[in-house]
């Protein structure tokens, strides 16, 4: 009988723009294309390169770096790029994915505020994925806290698993903000979980999108969950290096980062059997997935802090992405979607 062979699943790591910050987005192709990356999600964001589509192309084929995914301008300091309308925005991001090969567009859920686009988004994110091959993968977010108030910021809800969307983007700094079980809400969001954002954090209430394997965040135990599911999407790191002293110490972050999740993202054979054995165990400790805090109630006093692309969101201060301490279906249940893919020697194409 031959022997179960290391599980080591045909996705790709790429290098969030915004991981880079304060440096540009063209910045990012440039080391990710050193570093070894398989391509990057473009942060869509007040860099005007990160907006050009053209401009976006040019890189990619220069650098010989394929975009994989496109992060709509969801932020509080993106709300007047590409428009002031919500849904034009998702327009735009898909037209950029499909223009660009990119297999996945990331979205927020909208804030509170934005009650309009929040009463149609389940149903309107559901018709856009219908038009297309992209995935729309909607991304967990977490309550904005002050002190000891909270205020729910989102909506239909912070956590997209309370909802029905096709494809989930599963973000590990977001689910440290949030103090919610990471493992828990991969299980929930099953294999409707199209996007990884690898990343760390402490808990604290501030977005910290620290380099994964220096915070307290199972990302390890992800990574290989991952593997054994035979995970075809994205994962992509989208860490903070703004406090970085350099460029090289920069890129020592980004290098760490991908080492850490390349080595973590394979299987040892018999692991898929303990990975079902934990799922169920926490399937009989938390019954249908409540496991977020059990105080969700909104305050009136106003969120936390907000400094840009990879670290969301508060009152709005246009600092750029990145930011945090160093140590940043029921009835479409049958529905599919997602690019294909083929793979290549190297790097493998979109």
């Amino acid at each position: 009988m031959a022997k179960e062979s290391v599980r080591v699943p045909d996705a790709k790591v790429a290098l969030s723009t915004a991981s880079v910050y304060p440096e540009s987005t063209a910045a990012a192709f440039e080391i990710a294309a050193r570093l070894g990356y398989d391509g990057v999600e473009v942060m869509v964001w007040t860099d005007p390169v990160s907006q050009d589509v053209e401009a976006l192309r040019r890189l990619s084929d220069f650098h010989g770096v394929p975009i994989l995914a496109v992060h709509a301008p969801c932020l509080l300091i993106t709300q007047r790029v590409w428009s002031t309308d919500p849904w034009t925005k998702l327009q735009r991001a898909r037209t950029a994915a499909e223009t660009l090969g990119a297999s996945t567009v990331v979205v927020h859920p909208p804030f509170r505020w934005q009650r309009s686009y929040a009463k149609e988004f389940e149903r309107g994110v559901w018709r856009m994925a219908d038009e297309t091959d992209v995935r729309f993968a909607v991304e967990n977010m977490f309550p904005w806290r002050y002190r000891d108030r909270e205020m729910l910021a989102y909506a239909p809800d912070w956590d997209p698993t309370q909802n029905d969307y096709r494809h989930f983007t599963i973000d590990l700094s977001h689910t440290a903000t949030s103090r919610t079980d990471t493992l828990a809400m991969a299980e929930r969001m099953g294999d409707r979980l199209g996007h990884v954002h690898i990343a760390d954090g402490l808990g604290s209430n501030k977005d910290e999108h620290l380099v994964p394997g220096r915070g307290s965040q199972p990302c390890a135990e992800l990574l290989e969950l991952l593997a054994v599911r035979g995970f075809d999407g994205h994962v992509v790191v989208e860490v903070n290096t703004r406090r970085a002293m350099s460029a090289a110490e920069r890129e020592e972050d980004l290098a760490e980062a991908l080492a850490y999740t390349r080595l973590h993202l394979a299987a040892a054979p018999g692991r898929a059997n303990q990975h079902q054995g934990r799922s169920q165990d926490r399937g009989r400790d938390q019954g249908t997935g409540q496991d977020r805090d059990q105080d969700r109630s909104a305050s009136a006093d106003g969120p936390g802090r907000s400094e840009g692309p990879s670290g969301e969101d508060g009152a709005a201060r246009a600092e750029g992405p990145a930011r945090a301490e160093r140590p940043d279906r029921p009835e479409h249940a049958g529905r599919s979607g997602g690019a294909g893919r083929t793979g290549s020697a190297g790097r493998r194409e979109p």
